[in-house]
């Protein structure tokens, strides 16, 4: 979005670049086809004012790009410590994520879901929209909306949101309260 907004200011800068070479090129040809002297005076007075417009654009432009250089590393960055953090938390708790996911498709199992609907749940609980699902598992949206309600009627859930409560409701708790339940 950010980048189509500086498209026209690109395009002015190329254009201004092409007037001013275009500009250089005829003052050159008038010096050697003898024009008075007023008007070469003239036209190197658009040149230098449109050299000095261009010279600026280009720097602008230049310091726009080493701004969106700048911010892409520092989103490189975070990227990195993400994904660094992301490995720690998954190591550290492996056996429990292990845990879960049996737990899960036990109840899955204890539910009655097919092996598509099962899928589809666990799609949704990992939080992805119909159409992300559908195309996860090259079907159509309307095949894994079918496949959805399934879920929510043979789990006896309302939707979406009580499928994830009912996996992640306990787990959430603060921890002076899960020692109490």
């Amino acid at each position: 979005m950010e980048e189509q907004q500086h498209r026209p200011a690109f395009w002015w800068v190329i254009g201004l670049t092409l007037v001013l070479l275009i500009t250089a090129i005829d003052l050159f040809l008038d010096f050697s086809t003898g024009v008075h002297l007023f008007h070469i005076v003239v036209e190197s007075l658009v040149l230098a004012v449109l050299a000095a417009i261009s010279a600026a654009m280009w720097r602008k432009r230049g310091r726009r790009i080493e701004e969106l250089d700048h911010e892409v590393r520092s989103l490189d960055h975070q990227v990195q410590q993400l994904g660094v953090e992301v490995s720690r938390w998954r190591a550290e708790n492996e056996e429990l994520m292990r845990g879960l996911g049996v737990a899960i498709d036990e109840q899955f199992e204890r539910w009655g879901l097919s092996g598509a609907e099962a899928e589809v749940a666990l799609l949704l609980l990992k939080g992805l929209s119909l159409k992300e699902v559908a195309m996860v598992r090259s079907t159509s949206e309307r095949t894994s909306r079918d496949q959805a309600r399934a879920v929510y009627k043979k789990s006896d859930l309302a939707g979406r949101s009580e499928l994830s409560a009912f996996f992640l409701e306990d787990l959430l708790l603060p921890p002076s309260r899960q020692d109490a339940a």
